[in-house]
């Protein structure tokens, strides 16, 4: 029987164990909160993140990274990007060098504005690293509602591996060889779907969110061709599937954050109702640092950086996208 560990027992990182359980597998979750692992191990449910959902017996939470991974050949990494090196750090003594780690969070070192898979090399040179991504609701993943997602990975072979691990016939997994691409488009769509909360929470209607969603596509196709991503990866899953699903959904936090900084709330208050990490605000800020290095366009970008950091009135800051320059589309 296949073994895996998921770091980290939030939401997503949960339904995946719940789906890999069902699929027969041996799974193993780490978290630091002690409710969370009594909930899992004594309830069968994590109801702090994903509640009313029955977990499998085959799904065991640990306090001890030791004991979580044991001798697992799988290590997902279900942590938000900024623990992420703090984390490749705590398990490199515990895991062997045949052990393949698997990323699902979306985002860029802030600090440093490299990629997630840049990260865990820089930390884990010895050990394989495959990102997972694209458009998929943990609230969904958990109820067996049909998802599609991406892996990828520098060898192929790995992406292909897991693939094989995650495919049931409610969860269907593509391999793509872009890996900038694939991480590029999963961290900056977090950006455009906070836009669209904003844009929810101020009143504005369809037309408005469709022209976002449009233009927010051509922000990430820039800075993903310009870090070296393929443009054809922006218009798969991890892009544009993934920025129709966080831009629409009430399952997106990003989304939800927005929405309340729109009706007046700061984005620490709109934080601290999410109840969770909004990945967006940190994007926003490490994208717009980025973006400035390379010299690449992103105005959505930059308004947003203005209302999140700045203190600039969200209605001005659309005001301002409408009214600049006249510009040909392409």
């Amino acid at each position: 029987m296949d073994k895996i560990t998921f770091i980290g027992g939030g939401s997503f990182g949960t339904a995946l164990a719940i789906m890999l359980a069902k699929k027969g597998l041996e799974v193993s979750i780490w978290d630091r909160n002690p409710q969370v692992i009594e909930d899992i191990n004594e309830k069968h449910e994590n109801i702090k993140y994903v509640p009313s959902v029955v977990i499998p017996s085959n799904v065991t939470a640990f306090s001890s990274l030791k004991e979580a991974i044991g001798d697992n050949r799988y290590v997902v990494l279900a942590v938000p990007s900024h623990v992420i090196r703090i984390i490749c750090r705590d398990i490199k003594p515990i895991i062997g060098k045949d052990t393949v780690i698997i990323s699902i969070a979306k985002g860029i070192e802030a600090e440093s504005g490299k990629r997630l898979s840049e990260v865990i090399n820089e930390e884990l040179p010895e050990n394989p690293v495959v990102i997972l991504s694209g458009p998929s609701h943990a609230e969904e993943v958990a109820q067996d509602i049909p998802t599609t997602v991406v892996v990828t990975s520098k060898d192929l072979k790995y992406a292909e591996e897991i693939q094989e691990l995650f495919m049931t016939s409610k969860f269907r997994v593509y391999t793509n060889k872009d890996i900038v691409g694939v991480e590029i488009g999963g961290a900056v769509k977090n950006i455009i779907a906070l836009a669209a909360g904003i844009c929810d929470g101020i009143g504005y209607g369809d037309n408005a969110k469709a022209a976002l969603m449009t233009r927010g596509m051509k922000e990430i196709v820039r800075i993903g061709e310009a870090l070296g991503g393929k443009s054809e990866t922006f218009s798969g899953l991890t892009g544009m599937g993934d920025l129709i699903v966080t831009c629409t959904s009430m399952h997106s936090r990003n989304r939800r954050a927005g929405i309340l900084i729109g009706k007046g709330a700061s984005s620490e208050e709109a934080i601290k109702e999410i109840g969770m990490v909004v990945e967006g605000i940190k994007a926003c800020k490490a994208f717009h640092e980025l973006k400035e290095k390379l010299g690449v366009s992103m105005p959505i970008t930059d308004v947003l950086y203005r209302v999140l950091f700045e203190g600039k009135d969200p209605k001005y800051g659309v005001y301002e996208l409408m009214t600049r320059d006249k510009k040909s589309e392409m």
